[in-house]
């Protein structure tokens, strides 16, 4: 099991949130406006909202934007790009979870490759002030990541001490499980999983299958499930991962305690094809 694990080691990019933000054109940094070329069309997704049942268009919230060359610094597997600008978008009025394939477009990735073309954005006037979040700085540092226990026994047969033997090989390795449970944003990785394993869901969903329940998992076909449960753990990659944001006063929160995960599939990864991606919602 230690040997399994280690083979399952990936790298990340730890992300805290705080203080003052580098407002520069092409800086990393949590809330505020974006940078965005001159050309750059708002996305917007339609839906409703926890405080308004009308279904219309309404604008995403900008979460964060990351520098690609500061980044790189601390991807040691070299998986995202070197250059440009990755800015984050969620519709946080509804916050969608990504059960159903009519989610889609309720988060946009964007990779802005020429930051000499970038401007600071003007909000829509339409998104509300709530949503409109306080500008924060970023701080980045490259860190081991591990599967958690769901992600490490998905698609094979869970032993009867699966935990004790899942924290044994993790003490072996040097990083033992955390006694309590971490505030952790961060970008690539594994996921720091709520509810159970992602990958399988993100597969299932793109391909048309509402995942909202076992009743739903079970229409799916069996063929599809199965090749979904034997293959997604290495196609779908965790991009970027968004806990609890807080501070001054100010707090950003994804259900109860919850966290957002952008997934997107290795080869649109390495591609660069960021409107690829799938967001899951999960909380406790």
């Amino acid at each position: 099991m230690k040997e399994r694990l280690a083979e399952m080691m990936r790298n990340m990019v730890r992300l805290t949130f705080g203080g003052a933000a580098e407002l520069s054109v092409g800086a990393s940094r949590f809330g505020g406006a974006p940078d965005v070329p001159a050309d750059f069309i708002w996305p917007r997704f339609r839906t409703d909202t926890f405080e308004d049942d009308r279904v219309k268009e309404r604008p995403l919230s900008f979460l964060a934007q990351f520098n690609c060359r500061e980044m790189s610094a601390w991807d040691t597997e070299g998986l995202l790009p070197k250059t440009g600008l990755l800015a984050f978008f969620y519709e946080c009025g509804s916050q969608r979870w990504g059960f159903d394939p009519t989610d889609k477009g309720c988060a946009r990735v964007f990779w802005f490759e020429d930051l000499e073309s970038l401007q600071l954005a003007a909000f829509p006037v339409d998104l509300p002030e709530e949503y409109r979040f306080p500008a924060l700085g970023v701080r980045g540092s490259a860190e081991r990541s591990w599967p958690g226990l769901e992600d490490f026994f998905f698609g094979g047969a869970w032993p009867p001490n699966a935990w004790e033997v899942y924290a044994a090989a993790r003490t072996a390795l040097g990083d033992p499980v955390p006694e309590f449970e971490e505030n952790t944003s961060k970008l690539l990785g594994w996921p720091d999983l709520i509810q159970g394993n992602i990958t399988q869901e993100c597969e299932l969903v793109t391909r048309g299958y509402h995942q909202g329940s076992p009743e739903d998992y079970e229409k799916v076909p069996a063929q599809l499930r199965e090749q979904a449960r034997r293959t997604s753990l290495e196609d779908w990659r965790l991009l970027f991962q968004l806990d609890t944001v807080s501070g001054g006063g100010f707090e950003l929160m994804f259900g109860d305690c919850g966290r957002i995960y952008f997934f997107i599939r290795k080869e649109d990864l390495q591609a660069r094809r960021f409107d690829r991606v799938w967001l899951t919602l999960q909380c406790g």
